[in-house]
């Protein structure tokens, strides 16, 4: 006969507003198999956890029901506690009586019937609970970081300097993201080369670090500690060991294309240097833009070139690498202006993005930093800077907040007045979100001292009207409509998540949000981590963010990534799928059906899992047609259980 302990929680009022805690315990104290009843205000505490301690040693309890919040949150702290005193943690359970109950009734009575039936049903599940073992397993000690901008950079120099070895995979020829391209940074407005490029030094010449730039992420396979990577390495033509960047073949090449670092506003040739600073430090052949490198039509780079750098030989590289840890860190890409038909659609050349700005203003952009018109080269006198484009617009466009734009608005207003004393700045603004150490008070100089003009209010269409812009909007505090003839106007567009995100994450197994950002695997206590084990989510890949927040999250998934590379041993949980050969018929219909590639049929045609890829999730379970695969600790027998137990009235 099992010794059951039940203890509820209070937590705080979160559960003890709706539920009544202690009709719970004592309704429970009369269950079958129940040694033991007790409540308390929250039981997470040392206090509380020391009551389960000790009602586990002077009950003798084997089992343990602890009616509170969600497994996520606290099971583990509850497991630790009954580890202590000696009894298997696997014979504790977790009933959600917070968010499943108090947080979804209004009704009281209703509400506690309800806690009763869930935690009746979690002691029908912990008196068949086997007492299981953790599975140990060895590991690599190299870490993948994906993704090259400031977070993956960050992320990157973390984990090596910790002492291991890492894989750094951009997409680009060029590690710097989008932080590149800017001029100064918010708030402090220092130039974003400045401290960006030693890091990116730092990043490329760092013992621990192999650096694949022009790279992407093809397939991952494996488990926690034993991922296998395959990467692409795409040819750039040039060897960067004995490209001395004189420039020669950048002169002589005769095709030019939209320079994408410059955003649109200037080109580039098919053969360049994607920015001053780049690294690696090489000349790029873009093979797309390119007349023909397979068969060569041109070749007049590898003419001029002295030094022989230019390789018309060089070819995809396939490259495979086991590590045990991934950080992800994709970054973000603009909405399109083309999405925008209200805003010009993209054909009004004098309707820019921020990131477009940002080079009008950077003194290595295509105006050496003077602010001129995309269209006829003239300097703005008045400039329109319109928030929230594409963002907070449910029923058109995004409809979340992208969280920097108020800040990077006000920081280009304020620039704009300072290289153009005499020119008029106006922003449209829904309302001002500046949550930043220092933000708010950078917000207050450029609308009091600067004397930027700030209408509250959402732009309604631009157009242009000869060599105007026209803002049509709405100033809703005064209630009037508002008609303004611009210079340029400059869209702070919504922050998407990077395209290549989608992808990545199908391969890796891992959650995205609606809006297609990464998804953490809780936002509280785990936010740099997924719900696959050993993959972590950093930066703006995982949702809008400013460049400080974005580098305390590469820290973050750092230390993460470092204190799994530390272990001796990974332990990963036993709650998985077990095979009975016996039944088994060998149909492979659990083999297709798992999502972690965690099942296969082995020589004998029996299916078998690999319990370090099982996580455990029961899809295999409600596809087998023999009942073979049954989950550890919850097995069918057991859910048969804890619906009859459901379906009997209290």
């Amino acid at each position: 006969m099992s010794r059951i302990g039940v203890f509820v929680c209070h937590c705080g009022l979160n559960i003890a507003r709706t539920v009544d805690t202690q009709a719970v315990a004592t309704a429970l104290s009369e269950y079958p198999g129940v040694v033991h009843t007790e409540e308390y205000d929250y039981m997470c505490s040392e206090i509380g956890q020391q009551k389960i301690r000790d009602a586990i040693v002077e009950h003798k309890l084997d089992g343990v029901v602890v009616a509170a919040c969600t497994p996520s949150m606290h099971q583990e702290t509850f497991r630790n506690a009954a580890e202590e005193v000696g009894l298997n943690r696997y014979r504790l359970e977790i009933a959600n009586i917070r968010e499943q109950v108090s947080w979804v009734h209004t009704d009281r009575i209703a509400a506690t019937r309800k806690a009763i039936k869930i935690t009746k049903t979690l002691v029908e599940k912990v008196r068949s609970n086997h007492e299981l073992e953790p599975i140990r397993t060895g590991h690599v000690d190299k870490c993948l970081v994906i993704g090259g901008g400031i977070t993956g950079i960050q992320a990157a120099i973390d984990v090596a300097d910790a002492g291991f070895e890492v894989i750094l995979v951009e997409k680009a020829p060029t590690i710097g993201g989008h932080m590149a391209q800017l001029s100064e940074t918010f708030p402090t407005l220092d130039c974003s080369q400045c401290i960006l490029t030693p890091k990116m030094v730092e990043a490329a010449h760092h013992p621990n670090i192999t650096l694949l730039t022009y790279s992407e992420v093809l397939a991952v396979a494996g488990y926690v500690g034993n991922y296998k990577v395959k990467i692409r390495k795409n040819p750039t033509y040039v060897d960067p060991d004995k490209c001395n960047l004189c420039g020669d073949c950048e002169d002589v090449c005769p095709e030019s294309v939209a320079n994408e670092f410059e955003r649109g506003l200037t080109t580039r040739k098919a053969i360049y240097l994607p920015f001053a600073q780049a690294i690696p430090s090489s000349y790029v052949l873009d093979e797309d833009a390119c007349l023909g490198v397979k068969p060569i039509r041109c070749g007049r780079c590898e003419e001029v070139c002295d030094v022989g750098a230019i390789d018309y030989d060089m070819a995809p590289e396939i490259i495979e690498e086991e590590v045990a840890a991934i950080i992800v860190a994709t970054g973000y890409d603009l909405y399109s202006i083309e999405d925008l038909p209200e805003y010009g659609g993209g054909e009004v050349p004098d309707v820019i993005d921020g990131l477009q700005f940002e080079r009008l203003l950077s003194a290595s952009g295509p105006t050496q930093g003077e602010i001129r018109r995309p269209s006829d080269g003239k300097i703005p006198n008045r400039v329109v800077f319109v928030q929230c484009a594409g963002s907070r617009s449910p029923e058109n466009h995004n409809p979340y907040c992208s969280k920097i734009c108020c800040m990077y608005t006000a920081k280009h207003a304020l620039l704009y007045r300072h290289a153009v004393p005499d020119g008029k700045a106006v922003v449209f603004y829904i309302d001002i979100r500046a949550g930043g150490k220092g933000y708010e008070e950078f917000i207050q100089h450029a609308t009091e001292t600067e004397k930027i003009t700030y209408i509250r209010g959402k732009v309604a269409r631009i157009y242009r009207d000869s060599n105007d812009v026209v803002v049509w909007g709405a100033d809703t505090l005064s209630g009037k409509r508002v008609e303004l003839r611009a210079d340029l106007v400059v869209l702070a567009l919504s922050i998407n998540p990077h395209p290549s995100t989608a992808a990545l994450s199908r391969a890796l197994k891992i959650s995205c949000g609606s809006a297609g950002f990464l998804k953490e695997a809780h936002p509280k206590l785990r936010p740099v981590e997924s719900l696959v084990a050993g993959v972590f989510v950093a930066g703006a890949g995982q949702a809008p963010k400013d460049i400080p927040e974005s580098v305390a999250q590469g820290s973050a998934a750092a230390a993460k990534a470092v204190a799994l590379l530390s272990k001796e041993k990974l332990v990963h949980p036993p709650e998985v799928v077990a095979i009975d050969d016996e039944v088994c018929g060998g149909c492979g219909v659990c083999v297709a059906m798992c999502p972690y590639s965690a099942l296969s049929l082995n020589a004998a045609g029996v299916a078998e899992c690999n319990a370090v890829l099982c996580e455990g999730c029961g899809t295999c379970v409600s596809a087998c047609p023999t009942g073979a695969a049954q989950l550890m600790n919850m097995t069918d027998a057991q859910v048969r259980e804890m619906i009859e137990v459901a379906l009997v009235d209290n």
